[in-house]
């Protein structure tokens, strides 16, 4: 869709042909003021906002969408703006660099310290639910567990690293995501055995045709799926 002469460079267009994609979440008031004291400059945005080409002579924002509310309530008539393309990589990287989508690691594969910092980030924020939640003590615990094969996030809550069901789970899906592997039919990491529910434990036997588990606790599956 985009032209590609244009993608990357800066240009100067009319506010009128460029819609406004996601509306910012920025208040009333920081909209007002902050377009109240562009007014009283030159009426220029110096910080472009980042769009992409939808139509001929027709724009959408990508990023810095906060900008265009600002502009649009100063009364300008032109912006300044850098063309993007037209990828879903690109728009999400943009949103990202404009501090307008949280970035998430993959916990799949991520290293102790980037389980750290991401951990860190969360319970720094204002309204964490994870207050009280030791650092040390799930960074290690998530590093360790078999993450590879997890579905959901649900299996920290079986960690004893202080983060339980509900919100606090849900508050870890804002800095995290996973890429799961198969789970191999003969797994015998006690530690992620751990991590399954009993029915889980026992499709597992079942698959190995070992015999008697149907009636077994999930302590005694776990430790005859081990040997």
């Amino acid at each position: 869709m985009s032209n590609l002469s244009d993608v990357g460079n800066l240009m100067y267009l009319d506010l009128e042909i460029i819609e406004p994609g996601n509306i910012t979440n920025n208040s009333e008031y920081l909209i007002n003021a902050t377009a109240k004291e562009l007014s009283n400059t030159d009426g220029r945005n110096w910080i472009p906002l980042i769009v992409k080409e939808v139509a001929e002579y027709r724009y959408q924002i990508i990023g810095n969408s906060f900008i265009y509310a600002v502009a649009e309530a100063a009364g300008l008539e032109k912006v300044w703006c850098i063309i993007a393309d037209d990828s879903e990589e690109t728009a999400k990287v943009t949103k990202i660099l404009a501090g307008e989508e949280i970035p998430k690691i993959n916990l799949s594969t991520a290293s102790r310290d980037e389980i750290k910092s991401a951990l860190e980030y969360l319970i720094e924020q204002p309204d964490t639910v994870l207050k009280g939640v030791k650092i040390p003590v799930a960074t290690n615990r998530i590093d360790e567990a078999p993450r590879r094969y997890w579905q959901d996030l649900k299996p920290i809550t079986k960690l004893k690293c202080g983060i339980t069901a509900g919100k606090k789970v849900k508050a870890l899906e804002k800095v995290f995501y996973l890429t799961p592997e198969s789970m191999p039919d003969d797994i015998k990491d006690p530690k992620f055995l751990n991590t399954l529910t009993t029915t889980e434990l026992r499709k597992i036997a079942k698959k190995r045709n070992l015999s008697g588990y149907s009636k077994f606790s999930k302590s005694k599956l776990v430790n005859l799926l081990s040997q």
